[in-house]
Formats: structure tokens, sequence, C-alpha cells
């Protein structure tokens, strides 16, 4: 159970903090204190390339996700509070919610970012907390930077989710076009986690 709220927690700091952000400034956010208890996934997908190389067990992979899930909407429901009633004016969403308006509206446009996107992120997940060949102690520095560059080359065409639970969140208390795009933020980095996931197997496993 304490892997299971770590891992709601750390989502919750990861959405509030990350979609607070790019409300607030109108641009993301980790943490790695649960790391130690959980593994610090706070991110379905990354949840999901870790059970596919058999890093997690079926069980645990969907209360993970379970957990960052309700992490992300509460952190969602907080930071909606924050915007509603702080009397300031925002541009774009209120809740740092995702959609595809980057793409000309596309919602193709937009799957094909975060698939590519989410691929990248988590191979280098995957291969930096490799127990043999991973960084080690530098892997949050690399996991970090990786982040940080994905959201830059993404921020312009979707928001930058790679991350279901973030997505999720702020699309219920946005509506609209968050909730019209949200499957492409579902489907996007469960597909490019999917794929990382294969390709890790099949070049960095012995």
């Amino acid at each position: 159970m304490k892997k299971y709220l770590a891992e709601a927690v750390g989502t919750f700091v990861l959405t509030l903090l990350g979609c607070g952000t790019a409300v607030s400034l109108a641009c993301g956010s980790d943490t790695d204190t649960i790391g130690g208890i959980s593994g610090c996934h706070i991110n379905p997908a990354i949840t999901l390339g870790c059970l596919m190389t058999k890093r997690i067990s079926c069980k645990d992979a969907i209360w993970y996700m379970v957990a960052q899930t309700v992490g992300a909407i509460i952190a969602a429901a907080v930071l909606y509070v924050f915007t509603q009633y702080s009397g300031a004016s925002f541009d774009g969403t209120l809740t740092g919610a995702n959609n595809c308006n980057g793409c000309s509206g596309s919602q193709i446009g937009g799957l094909i970012v975060e698939v590519v996107l989410t691929f990248i992120f988590v191979l280098v997940v995957l291969g930096t907390t490799d127990a043999k060949k991973g960084a080690g102690n530098f892997a949050g520095l690399a996991i970090g930077l990786s982040l940080i560059l994905i959201h830059l080359v993404g921020i312009h065409y979707t928001g930058t989710s790679v991350n279901p639970a973030r997505s999720i969140g702020p699309a219920l208390f946005e509506g609209g076009i968050a909730l019209t795009d949200l499957w492409v933020f579902i489907a996007g980095p469960f597909i490019g986690a999917a794929l990382a996931a294969c390709t890790w197997k099949a070049i960095g496993e012995e």
C-alpha cells in the first residue's frame, strides 16, 4: 500500500507543479523523493514499460496506474481551485490540459508527437535504470534532462504529455477540446511506451 500511496503522492506533485507552472507562466517539474518506496514511476507509460520488461508485477502495475491517475485528478482539482478563485487572468487553459491545437487541431498529428516523444522518454528511463547497464546514481539526471528536452520539443504541438495520468486529471476539469482530444494523450504515451519496451528488450537485454 505504501508503494501505491507513494505513486499517488508523486503524481499529485508532478501534475500540480508541472501543470501549475504551465498555467502560471503560460511552461515542468518532477519529484524523486518517493523513489526509494515505489521506484518513482509517477507515469502510467513508464509503469507499462516496466511491466513489459518484467520489472514490475501485473498487480503492482495496475495499482500504480490507478494511484497515479487518482493523484493527478486531485492535483488538477487543487489547480482548478487555485485558478478559479485567484482573480488573475490566464492565457490558455486553467489546468494545463493538453490538446492538439498546436498540430492545427489534428488528432493524428498529436498522436504521432506523443508516440515519438514518449518512446524516447521511456527508452531513456528503461536504459538508465537498468540494473546492469544503467547510469546508476546519474539515472535521475539523465531522465530529468531528457524530459526537459522532450517538453521543449513537444510543448508547441501538444503541450507535451508523455504521461496519461497527467492528461486525464486536467482534462476532467477543463472539458471541451481537452476531453475531446484526451484519447490522444492516453493512447499515444501507451503506444510509445510499448514500442520503447520492445526496443529495449531487443537491444538492451542479454
